[in-house]
């Protein structure tokens, strides 16, 4: 297991213009103050799940592949747990052929799990997997302590970033879906009633009301249920929204491209310093979530959007990809996608792998794919060699240092579609309206003044070259 240095997050000791700033001091004097309390008292299962986690110590099970492959995953659980605001005090690897059905790890590891809790002073442990509700009860019951999966602790993340009204409702639906079935009440809560006995003055309801009433957990069911029901029609209100705007940009032929890839692999960076947009970059997993989109012009004077996406994640919990749905289908509704991969990961063949197996389930997979390798920067020439030869179209930049970038603005615009028709037309000098309109949406291939008009010859969308034909020479 890695010392606890290596699990630290790099803070940016300066802010440079592919960082949204203003938004980037406002999240960071915003972090978790540490030290309140996580005991286990008489509160329901919504109340206890959304307490903060403090200090934590992680326990994963190595079902497959290398042991660095089990390292680099608990490293990422650990990157997770600092970015939810965690103290990360310890690790723990298991080696075995699948989870126990029971408590996730071996009796004899649930022992040492609890001395090493006892030992370190850890108030919640943290597990790389999505635990059951009978693992979770059991875990808990044998350490003491709060026990999240990874699961959980995503959606904790999910909640701390969401911004825009549209995050919020679809991070909100995820966690309430992810908890029904983990419901329970604690201490006594579970035998406390609403209804009414029928004895005693005030105490019951009434005539018709009398009975056992409903306990405390059925009515957070019911709540919930209620709330989910709620969440889902304002998301699909959303959705029309999204849907009206998309198909605005679609009638105007403005090609749209949109990046996607693993969180923290720099795409924020890159959209700004493809359009100077004043995203927020942060250092940390899962720092945007509301989509961004910009404008951006191509060499030939076509405009084209650039939406920056939410970052994957291998195991990404699938109430995050349902709840989310509405906005990555504006990756699968994009005419170029731009995939980033960070290059200094330890494993970037498996972020590569674990992104276009999110897009695959959003039906984003059939999209013509630019992959960008960034932060080459910090890459090691052995590495970069290695990923040239895997993926030998790929582009190679630096969005923090800028190196790499004027080749990909050049690639993206080579790969823009290209309109269908192609006109010559005569263009009366009162209608300057038009000529704009052609110079943003079309492909001007020539352009000269004659005394009736400006001649242009051009490639345009089908709408506009039926504008066109009046005047086609």
């Amino acid at each position: 297991m890695r010392d606890q240095e290596s699990f630290a997050l790099i803070e940016d000791e300066e802010l440079d213009v592919t960082t949204g700033d203003m938004e980037l001091s406002e999240r960071q004097s915003l972090r978790r103050v540490p030290g309140l309390s996580t005991e286990l008292t008489d509160i329901t299962e919504v109340e206890y799940r959304q307490l903060r986690l403090e200090r934590v110590v992680l326990v994963g099970v190595w079902t497959e592949g290398t042991q660095t492959d089990a390292e680099n995953s608990l490293a990422e659980l650990a990157a997770l747990a600092e970015t939810a605001g965690s103290e990360v005090l310890e690790g723990l690897i298991q080696r075995r052929s699948r989870p126990d059905p029971a408590t996730y790890i071996g009796r004899g590891k649930v022992d040492d799990l609890g001395s090493m809790v006892l030992s370190s002073g850890a108030d919640t442990v943290i597990c790389d997997g999505e635990l059951s509700p009978s693992q979770l009860r059991n875990l808990e019951q044998r350490t003491k302590v709060k026990v999240v999966d990874r699961t959980a602790l995503i959606l904790d993340i999910f909640a701390q970033h969401a911004k825009s009204r549209e995050g919020k409702a679809q991070v909100e639906l995820a966690q309430l879906e992810y908890l029904m079935p983990r419901l329970r009440g604690w201490g006594e809560a579970l035998s406390r009633q609403t209804g009414g006995s029928g004895r005693g003055g005030g105490a019951g309801g009434g005539v018709g009301l009398r009975g056992p009433g409903e306990t405390k957990l059925e009515t957070d069911r019911r709540r919930i249920r209620t709330r989910i029901s709620r969440l889902r029609r304002e998301i699909k209100g959303m959705k029309t929204v999204r849907q009206t705007k998309r198909a605005r940009r679609s009638r105007n032929a403005v090609p749209a491209v949109a990046i996607a890839g693993y969180t923290n692999a720099g795409k924020s960076s890159l959209l700004n310093r493809l359009t100077g947009a004043g995203v927020l970059v942060e250092n940390a997993l899962f720092a945007t979530l509301d989509p961004t989109t910009r404008r951006a012009t191509a060499a030939d004077g076509r405009l084209y959007t650039l939406s920056d996406t939410v970052g994957f994640v291998r195991h990404l919990p699938h109430q995050i990809v349902e709840a989310f749905r509405s906005t990555l289908e504006e990756v699968a509704e994009a005419d170029l996608l731009v995939h980033v991969v960070d290059g200094a990961h330890p494993d970037p063949e498996e972020q590569v792998r674990a992104v276009r197996e999110v897009l695959a389930e959003v039906g984003a997979d059939r999209l013509p794919e630019l992959l960008v390798v960034n932060k080459s920067d910090a890459a090691d020439e052995e590495t970069l060699l290695r990923l040239k030869r895997l993926w030998p179209d790929a582009v190679f930049v630096s969005a923090r240092t800028g190196r790499g970038v004027d080749g990909l603005r050049a690639t993206i615009e080579d790969r823009l579609p290209t309109p269908a028709v192609e006109v010559r037309a005569v263009l009366p000098y009162d209608r300057g309206d038009l000529v704009a309109r052609v110079h943003r949406q079309g492909e001007v291939l020539s352009t000269s003044h004659l005394p009736e008009g400006t001649m242009l010859h051009v490639r345009v969308g089908e709408a506009l070259a039926a504008e066109l034909a009046v005047f086609a020479s």
